[in-house]
């Protein structure tokens, strides 16, 4: 709603910035203005300074600038209505009202949150009570502390029909009671009795603090059901609000951090372990409202979910309501439990420390998204392979973000591109043994009928570039591999010739070797694209600046065959040429290793993997002298 100019004034007035701010900040008067240190960073000498006569904040680590509104949306993740409502409460300001109808929904919405308030209480006084024994007992038993419950507002409500008989006496009006669902209302001619009867009590907070439903627990296990939850109400809606939202709003602003289990009990636990920024939702599937509740305290929220059946189907319903929202730097991790434990069970056997492990392990959402869709196919024939891969991409087309989406087709794609690769090495690609030649072992079938290879044993020293090329940190190295990719890139006609041996290496730098897979893809996908269009649609696909630096360097000066204006003749000669010397290079590595090993150990074994990698280099023509390149 739009405020008044002047009644956020008359609260500016009644509020000074160095009371507000006090709050949180211890504050030195020096001359007419007040200097603390920062509670937007880390700091050890004061840069926050606060002028009561023009109203503001500055902080000068941080650039951080407002008022009193500006510091409480800040310091306690609200938003602006919030923070004016908030303030104007402290101000001992009524909000303004806009109509006599707005006035009479307000005056009936606080005589609910008012009937809330006194359940409550009476809740908190019950479990004290004798015939709270038991549910203090059970809280007790689960570890809670005193300081817990009373943080938590926990209760306990009795048998029989406590809350009518008192509320009533006081004069509150029976529909107020039934509508908030303190009271069930009767069926069939009969009397309306309390909601919750004998049940643990945990109040649900609105976003400034106060009760206005709750949530009962039986004490038996036989007792059913287990939870029983107020059901909306003009003051609470279920998708609208997360269990401990208003305890944790200022410790996560603090952390920019936020965790979301599945239970009353887990957020509790949480918070007494020291993860004071813990929320669940309220009995429901995670709604949208919820999740930008969520991103306004923290970017990346870690989702814990037990790890049983139930626990990954609520994860992945997660994600799917997610995927569309997401947004540059917004998105979730989730953390998922080890099989039959909770979050309440780690903090209160293991220990803060087995909790924080759980949650430093917690996956982003792409890896909880593409491992599902893996999960749920085969990919053993190419249309199975086709198949999810039009399935992923599907996946990634539902967020409404272009951009977020363009970096999750790029992501399946380069992991549909490794999933997929050739089971072939680089060395033996080169020598002409492509899958359907020789595999280096002993053909077992008889002539004109299918049979299979039997496999070699096992080579502990494989030959260079088995393992996609070893990432070699040498300058000389590197400089091949960027020319390598960059003929390709300018002659996408040698796709065909290349794209085997080139899509067995890794190359060293990781931006250029993401460029590779996604070039490589798109080749095969489109691959009657010229040189301009090529480029193009990769740079439309967040490598224009490695395209930048690569078609534009010095590699030109030793590689004139990469050009774009080169023959594909010369290409061709150049792109085999220098990835041979690659291939040396890497076989050299190898055989640099296995001479340490069989030197360190004169084993039979050693000195075996050394003596093939020697006959391998011998028959690739390596040497010391390696041609330069031009």
């Amino acid at each position: 709603m739009a405020f008044p100019p002047q009644f956020l004034d008359e609260i500016r007035t009644r509020l000074s910035v160095s009371t507000v701010v006090g709050r949180k900040v211890k504050l030195i008067r020096r001359g007419r203005e007040f200097v603390g240190l920062s509670p937007f960073t880390n700091e050890k000498s004061p840069s926050f300074t606060i002028n009561d006569d023009k109203g503001f904040y500055h902080c000068f680590s941080s650039g951080e600038h407002g008022d009193i509104f500006t510091f409480i949306m800040k310091t306690m993740n609200l938003s602006f209505p919030e923070a004016v409502e908030r303030l104007a409460d402290e101000a001992g300001l009524e909000m303004p009202r806009q109509s006599a109808e707005d006035v009479q929904a307000a005056d009936h919405a606080a005589r609910g949150r008012e009937a809330v308030e006194a359940a409550c209480v009476v809740y908190e006084q019950a479990l004290y009570a004798p015939e709270g024994k038991r549910a203090l007992e059970y809280l007790k038993g689960r570890g809670l502390s005193d300081e817990t419950i009373r943080r938590f507002r926990l209760g306990y409500g009795p048998s029989g029909n406590v809350i009518k008989t008192k509320f009533l006496a006081r004069g509150v009006k029976e529909d107020v009671l039934i509508e908030t669902r303190l009271l069930s209302p009767g069926k069939d001619g009969r009397e309306s009795f309390d909601f919750f009867r004998d049940r643990v009590m945990f109040p649900i907070f609105d976003l400034r603090g106060r009760p206005i439903a709750f949530g009962g627990r039986v004490m038996s296990p036989e007792d059913q059901p287990k939870y029983l939850n107020s059901p909306d109400t003009p003051l609470f809606h279920k998708g609208q609000l997360l269990y401990g939202m208003a305890l944790a709003r200022e410790s996560a602003a603090q952390k920019g951090e936020i965790i979301v289990a599945e239970g009353y009990m887990d957020v509790i636990a949480l918070a007494q372990a020291g993860f004071t920024y813990a929320v669940a939702p309220l009995g429901t599937a995670m709604t949208e409202n919820q999740l930008e509740l969520l991103w306004r305290m923290a970017s990346e929220p870690t989702l814990c979910f037990d790890g049983d059946k139930a626990g990954r189907g609520a994860a992945l319903r997660a994600a799917e309501r997610a995927l569309p929202l997401l947004k540059p730097g917004i998105s979730l991790r989730f953390a998922i439990m080890p099989q039959g434990k909770d979050p309440d069970d780690i903090c209160r056997r293991e220990g803060p420390e087995a909790m924080a492990q759980v949650l430093a392990e917690a996956q982003p959402l792409s890896d909880v998204v593409w491992k599902q869709l893996l999960s749920e196919r085969q990919t053993d024939t190419p249309e199975r392979r086709a198949g999810l891969e039009k399935a992923v991409m599907a996946k990634a087309s539902v967020i409404a973000d272009e951009t977020v989406q363009a970096q999750y087709r790029r992501l399946f794609k380069d992991r549909l591109f490794d999933l997929f690769r050739p089971a072939v090495t680089a060395y033996a690609s080169s020598r002409g043994n492509t899958p359907g030649g020789n595999r280096g072992g002993k053909w077992t079938g008889k002539p004109g009928e299918r049979g299979n290879y039997a496999k070699s044993p096992p080579n502990p020293f494989p030959p260079a570039g088995a393992q996609r090329f070893s990432r070699s940190a040498d300058t000389g190295q590197r400089a091949r591999e960027r020319i390598l990719l960059a003929t390709f890139l300018n002659h996408p006609e040698l796709r065909d010739h290349v794209e085997e041996r080139l899509g067995a290496m890794g190359l060293a730098d990781s931006r250029l070797d993401s460029l590779r897979q996604t070039a490589l893809m798109h080749i095969a996908q489109n691959p009657q694209l010229d040189f301009a269009a090529f480029k193009a649609q990769l740079a439309n696909l967040g490598f224009a600046e490695e395209l930048e630096n690569l078609l534009n360097s010095d590699i030109y000066l030793h590689a004139g065959f990469a050009r774009a204006e080169a023959s594909l003749d010369e290409a061709t000669a150049g792109w085999d040429h220098t990835f041979t010397l690659c291939q040396r290079a890497d076989l050299k590595a190898d055989l640099d290793r296995a001479l340490e090993r069989l030197t360190e150990d004169t084993s039979e074994e050693n000195l075996a993997a050394y003596a093939a990698l020697k006959a391998q280099a011998e028959s690739t023509g390596d040497d010391d002298d390696e041609p330069a390149l031009r």
